[in-house]
């Protein structure tokens, strides 16, 4: 028997439709901006656009620099997502099936990169950066990226892995299967779901950072989208209707990268969720 539609199920939904909706609305805002001239904008911002102008997005989509700023993008957050996943999930392989002296400790010490921020260790990290020869690359904001994101994936992926079933390890490693290549042939075919929860949280997370970015690169040609958006507003300075089509082109890969993967997301997040 199916149970009855409730009052608290009610007031559920309708709490869920206006946090959709105040969420939603801005983005909607700068989507439609985007087609709009800037007298519209003044006049009526969350509107429809009385006319579609859509030579503002032609602009943009059919200029270089709009695709020299997603391709750095790109290149930084896919580096980021693989080197964190690969590191992440070893050491969180080694923390979940294997005892060693001072385990615990370690592991309790990479978490306090989780209380850590970036923003706290910013001239250190200058320094580090400096000194290895990696400003004004993409590699002196990758490596930063990867290991201030390497304890909330390897909390996560730990987890994960202790939730796996002892007995295919144990059968595993009657059969004379090493660590190693029962990480490659069980644990990683087993572990999508998780594998794409960190990975999407990982790449929005780098696709849209903007301190780090600024720190380490000066040439244009290494700008994120980003630096790119703020360097495109100080250039295009009294026409929004530019800027928030810049800013819209620029989103769709993330919320398109979301939307694919989403499907994983609440399966790895409670497959991976912390327990005692």
């Amino acid at each position: 028997m199916s149970r009855m539609f409730t009052w608290a199920d009610a007031a559920r939904i309708i709490v869920l439709l206006a946090v959709s909706f105040l969420i939603l609305m801005p983005i909607a805002a700068a989507v439609l901006g985007g087609f709009k001239t800037n007298g519209e904008l003044r006049v009526s911002p969350f509107g429809l656009p009385e006319v579609w102008h859509l030579q503002f997005y032609g602009e943009i989509l059919g200029g270089r620099r709009f695709w020299v700023y997603l391709g750095n993008s790109f290149f930084i957050s896919i580096m980021t997502v693989g080197l964190t996943l690969v590191l992440g999930s070893m050491c969180a392989f080694a923390f979940a099936q294997t005892r060693f002296f001072g385990s615990r400790f370690l592991f309790g010490y990479l978490l306090l990169g989780l209380m850590f921020p970036v923003a706290a260790a910013i001239m250190p990290l200058f320094l580090t950066v400096r000194d290895l020869g990696l400003l004004d690359t993409a590699w002196g904001v990758i490596l930063p990226q990867v290991a201030f994101g390497l304890a909330f994936s390897i909390m996560f992926f730990r987890t994960f892995f202790k939730e796996m079933p002892s007995e295919l390890f144990d059968a595993a490693r009657v059969d004379g299967c090493s660590y190693i290549r029962f990480y490659f042939t069980f644990t990683l075919p087993l572990s999508t779901p998780i594998l794409a929860t960190i990975a999407v949280f990982v790449f929005v997370q780098s696709w849209n950072n903007y301190l780090l970015p600024l720190i380490m690169l000066n040439d244009r040609e290494g700008y994120t989208w980003t630096l790119g958006a703020m360097d495109f507003r100080g250039e295009y300075a009294a026409e929004w209707n530019r800027t928030l089509a810049f800013v819209s082109a620029t989103l769709a890969p993330a919320v398109v990268f979301f939307l694919a993967a989403q499907k994983y997301i609440v399966s790895g997040l409670t497959g991976g969720a912390v327990k005692g």
